[in-house]
C-alpha cells in the first residue's frame, strides 16, 4: 500500500464541515477513479492532516488525472474556506503539502 500525507492549517472548529465535505465528496465514483483505498483526516493544534492511501504508488499520476473532474475541483473550491496552505509562500498543488517519510515499519505478515 501507497500511503501519502498532506500537511495544512485548519481552525479544529471546522472539522465537521470538512469531514462532511469528504464524506459527500467519497460517496462519488472519484474515490475510485483515483485508486483512493482509504481517505484519514486528522487535526492536531490548528494543523490538519490528510493520510490517503492507495493500494499501488501510482496514486498521484490517477488524482493528477482527476484533477480536472467538476468534482474535484468542486471540493477544493469548497474546501478554501477551511484549509490553509501551511507555508502559503511554497503552495502552488496539494503536492507542495505533502510530508516526506522517512520511517516505515510493518508487522511480518
Amino acid at each position: 500500500m501507497h500511503s501519502t500525507l498532506i500537511v495544512a492549517r485548519m481552525d479544529l472548529a471546522s472539522s465537521a464541515e470538512v469531514g462532511r465535505l469528504f464524506a459527500e465528496f467519497d460517496r462519488t465514483d472519484m474515490p475510485h477513479r483515483m485508486g483512493t483505498r482509504r481517505r484519514q483526516l486528522f487535526a492536531y493544534n490548528g494543523l490538519y492532516f490528510h493520510l490517503q492511501d492507495f493500494d499501488t504508488d501510482n496514486g498521484g499520476e490517477l488524482i493528477e488525472e482527476a484533477k480536472t473532474d467538476p468534482r474535484f475541483v468542486g471540493i477544493s473550491q469548497d474546501l478554501k474556506p477551511f484549509i490553509e496552505a501551511y507555508d502559503p509562500e511554497t503552495w502552488r498543488s496539494p503536492k507542495d503539502a505533502m510530508a516526506t517519510r522517512f520511517y516505515n515499519w510493518s508487522a511480518a505478515q
